[in-house]
C-alpha cells in the first residue's frame, strides 16, 4: 500500500461537479443562464422536479480547518437583511421558471445555518415554500452545530417538513479539537441526536474528518466507538483538506502537525473497518450507510447521484443555489455567485442574477461528466454506445491500463470497474477521464491531495 500512496497520492479534485470549478472557462451571459435554467425546467420539472440549496454563511467563530465559505460574526441583526435577499433572489428565479417549481430536494448549508434564530429559519423557508410545492418524496435537510443547535431549531424545522439533519463532529479528541478550534462534547451530540429522533426525524448524519492535525490512531478510534454506540444512519468520512493557500485560517497549524499519507490511510482504514463491523455501508466517496438509510436503499436500486450537496437518493437536473457562494447547475451549465458578502448584496439590489463564474459545458464535458459521476456513484462505468466516447477517449484507456496492473480496476473491452484496493484512490482514478486537467497542469496549486 505504500507504494501505491507514494505513487497515486495526488492533488485532485472532489468531482462534486465536472468540469471542476478552478477549471471553468466559459461565463454565461444573464440571457444564456436564465435560457437553460428555463430550458432544463420545463424538461424536468415535472417528473424530477428541482434541488434547492440555500447557503448560511454566518458562524460565530472560526474553525480553523473549513474550507467553507463563510463571514464570522455575533452580531445576529445579519439575519433578516441576509433572508431578505436570499427572497430577492428566490423571485428572480421564479420568474425564469414561470411555472410553480415541485422541490424534490432542499438543503441548508453553511456556514452555520443553526446561527440563524428557529423564528428567522421559519419565516425564510415558509417564504420559499409557499412559492413552491413539495413532492411526496421530498428530503429536506439541514447542517446544524451540536453546540447551537436546540430543540427549537428541530421542531421549527421538522414541522415545515425537514427530516433530515447533519451534525458537523469532526473528531471527539480535545487535543485535535483544540487544534481546529471546534468544539462539542459527546453528552452534546447524544443529547441533540436523541432530540431529533423523538421529534420524528429518520435521518441522523455525522461528519467526521481524518487527517487533522495531532489526529493519532488511537485517538480516531475512540471517537469511532462513541460514534458506532450513539448510531447515525449516514457518516459522512472526509479526508481533510489542507489548502492554506486558499482558506488562511489553516495557517494556524503547519504540514507538520499534520499525518503523513500512509497514517492517513491508516486512519481512514480504521474507521471504514469500524463503521463495516458495526453494519454500515461505504456508499461512494467518503460515505457510508445503515441499511435503512436511503443512501442504503439507492445504491440497491441504482438511484445514487452526486451533485454540489454531496450525495443524493434521487437525480435531479436542475439544481439552484441561492445565497453568497452557492452553485447552481442546470445540467449543461454551471454558475457561482459572488463570494464576498457586500458584492453579493450589491447585485441583488440592482435585480441582477448575482452569479459571477460560470461554465458552459461541451460534448466532451458532458461525455467525461457521464464517466465521473457514473464512476463517483457506481463504482463502475461502460463506453459501449459510441455517443459516451469523445476524440480523446484512446488516450483515457491508455492511462487506465497502468491502475489495471497495480489492481486498482478491472477492465474490458468496454467498461471499468473499480476494485476495493482501488476505491481508496477513487478521485484518481477519476483523473485519468479528467481531459480538462491534463490540459491545464495546474493540480498540484488548486485542489488537495486525495490521501
Amino acid at each position: 500500500m505504500n507504494r501505491l500512496l507514494k505513487k497515486y497520492n495526488l492533488a485532485a479534485p472532489r468531482y462534486t461537479s465536472y468540469p471542476p470549478v478552478p477549471y471553468w472557462d466559459t461565463v454565461p451571459t444573464p440571457m444564456q443562464w436564465e435560457k437553460k435554467v428555463k430550458n432544463i425546467f420545463v424538461k424536468t420539472n415535472n417528473t424530477e422536479g428541482i434541488s434547492l440549496y440555500i447557503h448560511l454563511p454566518f458562524c460565530e467563530s472560526l474553525c480553523t480547518y473549513c474550507g467553507c465559505n463563510t463571514r464570522i460574526t455575533v452580531n445576529h441583526q445579519v439575519e433578516l437583511p441576509y433572508m431578505t435577499a436570499v427572497l430577492s433572489e428566490w423571485s428572480m428565479y421564479l420568474s425564469i421558471m414561470g411555472e410553480t417549481p415541485r422541490i424534490r430536494e432542499l438543503h441548508l448549508g453553511g456556514g452555520t445555518p443553526t446561527f440563524f434564530s428557529p423564528g428567522h429559519l421559519s419565516q425564510l423557508l415558509k417564504s420559499i415554500l409557499s412559492s413552491a410545492t413539495l413532492c411526496e418524496d421530498a428530503a429536506l435537510s439541514f447542517e446544524g452545530h451540536p453546540d447551537n443547535t436546540t430543540v427549537e431549531h428541530l421542531e421549527a424545522l421538522y414541522d415545515l417538513g425537514f427530516t433530515r439533519m447533519s451534525l458537523g463532529i469532526q473528531d471527539f479528541d480535545p487535543v485535535v479539537q483544540t487544534a481546529i478550534h471546534r468544539f462539542q462534547s459527546v453528552e452534546q451530540v447524544r443529547e441533540i441526536t436523541e432530540k431529533a429522533r423523538a421529534i420524528g426525524y429518520t435521518s441522523v448524519n455525522y461528519d467526521l474528518i481524518y487527517g487533522l492535525p495531532h489526529q493519532t490512531e488511537a485517538g480516531i478510534e475512540a471517537t469511532f466507538r462513541e460514534v458506532v454506540l450513539l448510531r447515525p444512519d449516514r457518516i459522512a468520512f472526509y479526508s481533510y483538506a489542507h489548502v492554506p493557500w486558499i482558506k488562511p485560517g489553516q495557517r494556524s497549524f503547519t504540514e507538520a502537525n499534520l499525518p503523513d499519507p500512509s497514517t492517513k490511510q491508516r486512519l481512514y482504514e480504521a474507521g471504514r473497518n469500524a463503521f463495516e463491523r458495526a453494519g454500515y455501508k461505504e456508499i461512494g466517496m467518503d460515505h457510508f450507510a445503515l441499511p435503512n438509510d436511503e443512501l442504503f436503499k439507492a445504491v440497491t436500486n441504482k438511484t445514487l447521484h452526486r451533485n454540489f450537496m454531496g450525495y443524493t437518493p434521487f437525480r435531479t437536473d436542475l439544481l439552484i443555489g441561492l445565497g453568497v457562494s452557492a452553485i447552481s447547475d442546470a445540467w449543461s451549465g454551471f454558475v457561482q455567485n459572488e463570494k464576498k458578502l457586500e458584492d453579493y448584496y450589491h447585485r441583488i439590489l440592482q435585480n441582477e442574477l448575482p452569479f459571477f463564474k460560470g461554465h458552459l459545458l461541451t460534448e466532451s464535458d458532458r461525455i467525461i461528466r457521464h464517466h465521473i459521476l457514473s464512476l463517483m456513484c457506481r463504482f463502475t462505468t461502460n463506453w459501449e454506445n459510441p455517443e459516451d466516447q469523445c476524440d480523446d477517449f484512446q488516450s483515457i484507456i491508455e492511462r487506465l491500463s497502468e491502475m489495471e496492473i497495480d489492481g486498482l480496476i478491472e477492465l474490458s473491452e468496454n467498461k471499468l470497474t473499480i476494485t476495493d484496493k482501488g476505491k481508496p484512490f477513487l478521485r484518481t482514478i477519476c483523473m485519468a477521464f479528467d481531459i480538462r486537467l491534463r490540459e491545464e497542469a495546474r493540480s498540484k496549486t488548486v485542489f488537495s491531495q486525495t490521501i
